[in-house]
């Protein structure tokens, strides 16, 4: 089964304890899907994956999987720095029913590539579902080379690579050697018309959370051919698509939220909430691109 184009990296909301706050959690899903999300990554990056137990990103899959009704696909957060704990968490994932599964490079250990190859193949073979690859070195310290991406491809279930390398050279590589029909997804909202450009399926977004009526719009019109149109829309939204990230991921994209009308709480250590003068230059950029009159905060 095949990932589709607009995909949201959902962020996890949590109540004043600091706990899941499961009504936010129905909420949250069904607005991004009436904007244009035709897929929820759970747990996630975005979704404060490094803070969350095992049993709460379990319960997080079943809860989204619930809401979601087939409406979207659900894909969850199973990868982690140890083998062998992704494996078990990818079979919990599979036995809930969730659609497939997104698998990042392992972090901080720094495995080598053929340790890399080794460990997306080993999580593979223990579950039947469509894994989408996560390249994020920034994050993990270790880049997921072109060559490794391309050999893993060849396994049937590794379906798809979500691409936050930044490097369109090491993306096109991946689109021009991989196995036909393997999807390259960008990482990055900014990222999403230049990969399209050079063959790339869609987005893992952050943005959408804000925007996905307008990243939906950007690529049904580059999809229809309508390449300036697309453009604009890409131009417009830039500043949106950098500004979630001028500092640390979720919490910009928290606040902008609550500032549009749904509150999603807080984070959880060591990541913090936006002081007063970085909530005003969010709100500022919001205002300029959104409008006034999109935020109620």
């Amino acid at each position: 089964m095949p990932f589709p184009r607009l995909i949201t990296a959902m962020v996890t909301p949590f109540d004043d304890a600091g706990a899941i706050d499961w009504p936010t959690v129905d909420r949250l899903v069904d607005h991004l899907i009436a904007h244009g999300s035709e897929g929820i990554v759970v747990a996630g990056t975005t979704g404060e994956s490094p803070t969350l137990t095992e049993a709460e990103k379990l319960a997080l899959f079943e809860r989204v999987k619930a809401r979601a009704a087939g409406r979207a696909q659900v894909i969850a957060g199973t990868g982690t720095n140890d083998t062998a704990a992704s494996i078990r968490l990818t079979r919990e994932a599979e036995a809930l029913g969730v659609d497939g599964v997104m698998l990042v490079v392992p972090y901080y250990n720094r495995p080598s590539q053929r340790g890399l190859y080794e460990h997306f193949r080993a999580v593979a073979e223990a579950t039947s579902l469509p894994i989408m690859l996560y390249n994020v070195p920034g994050r993990t310290g270790a880049n997921l080379a072109a060559d490794t991406v391309i050999a893993l491809s060849r396994i049937d279930n590794i379906v798809a690579v979500k691409e936050a390398s930044g490097d369109l050279t090491q993306m096109a590589r991946i689109l021009e050697e991989a196995r036909p029909g393997f999807q390259v997804l960008s990482g990055d909202d900014k990222m999403l018309l230049p990969l399209l450009a050079i063959g790339g399926h869609g987005v893992v977004s952050v943005a959408a959370h804000i925007v996905g009526d307008a990243l939906k719009e950007l690529i049904e019109a580059f999809l229809a051919g309508e390449v300036a149109r697309a453009a604009a829309l890409h131009r417009r939204y830039l500043p949106i698509f950098e500004g979630l990230f001028f500092t640390a991921s979720p919490a910009p994209v928290k606040a902008a939220l609550a500032m549009t009308g749904l509150p999603v709480g807080g984070l959880r250590l060591p990541l913090v909430p936006l002081n007063a003068e970085e909530r005003n230059h969010l709100r500022t950029l919001l205002v300029r691109v959104l409008g006034e009159a999109a935020l109620v905060a």
